[in-house]
């Protein structure tokens, strides 16, 4: 009877230590990827504009094979090396041999900057060189603010700025905080009926990630063929590497609704800022010294010495000279045709590609060398763009239909392509256009300037019935070639005009505009009945 309350007295001693086993289970750390596949989507938002550097807009869906071994019983398994803008409601593991019980996104890296975050409000040991003895002391300290606009400490001697003694400074931190990782980190509580090695894939969406093509177009000296390449910009904007990664871009517009922001590591490096000291570049500038002449003879000889040294290092030069460098390789060869994702298109690109942090990548999309092309003068007739007595330039078009007899069918992804034309053997620049997302077999317009050469001029009459109106368009063309003009008119025509293209609610007019010559044409808008 009495060896019970000595088992209680036991059981009560130990509790803590069941309850400490039992709220912290193991930890396995992941650090390594077996293999990982990006697969970038452009920002939905971004249109035809440049890509942000800082933190691109699109987003990724991310891919990643690992190795990891797991205890028996319940464990935190920690993936290190993930993307900084993953999304954790997004993340998918697979492979698992009994499942996984939570998920955690841990959003905080370890950095400078990220430690004086983390010790906000909280005690480290300030080490410095003492200006009165010169001795390197250590006194205790807490951060009053930082990381951004510099580190504001509050001593036993008050408030101070770190590191503006203009002495070497530096804080002691007393452990590293939990919370803090080397590397985005995702962490997951797993169970396992007994202890194995297993290989998993990770599958997760990411922001921070973007892409946009680009063309260069080189005009033939014909004028009536292109050469096109086309290339892929992709680019990382977060701070985890993908190394020899296989990766993809997915053109079109997909529906993705809005997500919460991140909790984004503490950007950029530990800034330590002072007040304004006496140095140099807070004066402007003092006289200058004055110029010394030396004498000419001395001049004289030690140019003769420079000829003679720099003959000798020629002859040298040419006795060991090198032999001239290999070829450089051939380019890599641009991704297969796009494959269909639903509406979308998604292209794969044959090679092992380093998705690096912080930076971009090109790789090439398209290559073909003669592309059909005409040139064509287009503008469009709006019902409030007449009166004027000027001449309206009209827009420089170079026309591509997107099929295999003209030299190109394939999908193209939209972006800014950039024009050139060769004159007198030398390659200069036309001007730049910017194109939609363009399926095979449809048309596609580069719009790469206004023409001063090449004008219209409209003058409009209202009929007193008030139910038609009267336009006449001159069109004019100062080049010493023929001009094909197209012209838009968006609106009804009495009588419908024969041989005119009707697209949508518009008419289309089209007409080879004789060199140093003009050209006049008259037709009547149908109004709406008020």
């Amino acid at each position: 009877m009495r060896a019970w309350p000595l088992l209680a007295w036991v059981a009560a001693l130990l509790a803590p230590g069941l309850a400490f086993a039992q709220s912290a289970p193991p930890v396995v750390v992941s650090a390594k990827i077996d293999d990982a596949a990006v697969t970038v989507y452009r920002a939905p938002s971004r249109g035809g504009g440049p890509i942000d550097p800082d933190w691109p807009q699109g987003f990724a869906f991310v891919t990643e094979t690992r190795t990891v071994t797991l205890p028996a019983g319940t464990s935190v398994l920690r993936f290190e090396g993930v993307a900084e803008g993953l999304l954790p409601e997004t993340a998918v593991v697979s492979g698992l041999p009994d499942g996984v019980i939570e998920k955690n996104r841990d959003a905080r890296l370890l950095s400078p900057a990220g430690l004086v975050d983390a010790y906000l409000k909280r005690s480290v040991t300030v080490r410095r060189t003492s200006l009165a003895t010169g001795k390197v002391v250590e006194q205790e300290a807490v951060i009053q603010s930082g990381p951004n606009g510099g580190v504001i400490l509050r001593t036993a001697a008050g408030i101070e700025a770190l590191a503006c003694s203009g002495l070497p400074e530096r804080m002691l931190y007393a452990r590293v905080p939990k919370d803090l990782s080397a590397k985005p980190t995702l962490s997951i509580l797993v169970e396992s009926r007994a202890a194995r090695t297993v290989k998993v894939q990770l599958l997760y969406l990411a922001e921070g990630f973007d892409w946009a093509a680009n063309y260069v177009a080189d005009r033939g000296v014909d004028g009536k063929t292109l050469g096109l390449t086309g290339w892929i910009t992709v680019a990382n904007g977060g701070v985890t590497s993908f190394p020899g990664a296989q990766l993809n871009v997915i053109a079109g517009r997909l529906n993705k609704m809005y997500s919460p922001p991140l909790p984004r590591s503490t950007p950029g490096a530990l800034a330590l800022k002072c007040w304004p000291m006496d140095i140099t570049s807070t004066h402007p500038l003092w006289e200058l010294p004055p110029i010394i002449e030396f004498e000419q003879e001395y001049a004289a000889d030690a140019a003769a010495e420079v000829i003679v040294t720099a003959s000798r290092l020629d002859r040298r030069a040419r006795a060991m000279a090198l032999p001239p460098p290999p070829p450089p390789p051939p380019p890599a060869p641009p991704p297969p045709p796009a494959e269909d994702l639903g509406d979308l298109k998604f292209y794969r690109i044959p090679f092992r590609v380093d998705v690096s942090a912080k930076g971009q990548k090109q790789v090439a999309l398209l290559a073909k060398d003669k592309v059909a092309v005409e040139q064509l003068y287009a503008g469009t007739l709006y019902a409030g763009n007449y009166g004027g007595n000027d001449p309206t330039p009209l827009m420089m078009r170079l026309r591509v239909q997107n099929r295999e007899s003209d030299g190109l069918g394939l999908a193209l992804p939209a972006g800014m392509a950039t024009v050139f034309e060769s004159i007198g053997g030398r390659r200069l620049l036309v001007g730049e256009a910017a194109i939609g997302d363009r399926a095979k077999d449809e048309r596609v317009d580069y719009d790469i300037g206004a023409s001063p050469a090449v004008r219209y001029r409209a003058v409009v009459q209202d009929d007193s019935k008030q139910d038609f109106r009267t336009w006449q368009v001159t069109l004019t063309n100062a080049r010493p070639f023929d001009a094909e003009v197209e012209m838009l008119i968006p609106f009804a025509l009495d009588p419908p005009p024969e041989g005119w293209e009707r697209r949508g609610s518009s008419w289309v007019w089209r007409v080879r505009v004789p060199a140093n010559d003009s050209l006049i044409q008259s037709f009547r808008q149908k109004l709406k009945n008020g």
